[in-house]
């Protein structure tokens, strides 16, 4: 038989192991969010690329409906400037965006982080897209490179 002072103990702690359970959990996502730039990683991994730095896959682009909301770098998104969101290039990072089917590009200053999926490696703003032809197409294939950090 259980005496009720072993279970008060056993809830007691398994107690404390939620609650520490919980701290850890907000700690990660409180971090996980967290966009620091440092050579050691970073919350994502934020790499310093050299120029000449090249990437290859599919670009996007915003919809309007950002506009004016606060990117990574704490400016507001305007959808008419030059402006692009990576995973992991340091913010301010200026890279050259090439259509690969056209050869059109446009070079962009990335200010914003993006979870970019399905293979794509930048969301652009509406203005560099258009200039990339690319807005009735959605995601096009292309060619980044890094100018700039």
């Amino acid at each position: 038989m259980v005496q009720p002072r072993a279970c008060q103990e056993r809830a007691s702690a398994r107690a404390d192991q939620l609650l520490l359970l919980a701290a850890a959990a907000l700690v990660a996502a409180v971090t996980g969010c967290a966009t620091a730039e440092t050579s050691g990683g970073g919350a994502r991994g934020v790499e310093h690329e050299r120029r000449g730095t090249v990437q290859e896959g599919r670009a996007s682009y915003y919809s309007d409906a950002f506009a004016g909301r606060r990117t990574a770098s704490g400016e507001r998104y305007d959808p008419e400037r030059m402006t692009a969101a990576h995973p992991t290039l340091p913010l301010g990072t200026r890279i050259r965006v090439t259509r690969v089917d056209d050869r059109r590009s446009v070079e962009v200053r990335v200010n914003d982080r993006c979870g970019c999926g399905g293979g794509r490696i930048v969301d652009l703003s509406r203005r560099a897209a258009r200039h990339l032809d690319m807005l009735h197409a959605g995601v096009v294939p292309v060619r980044i490179e890094v100018l700039r950090n």
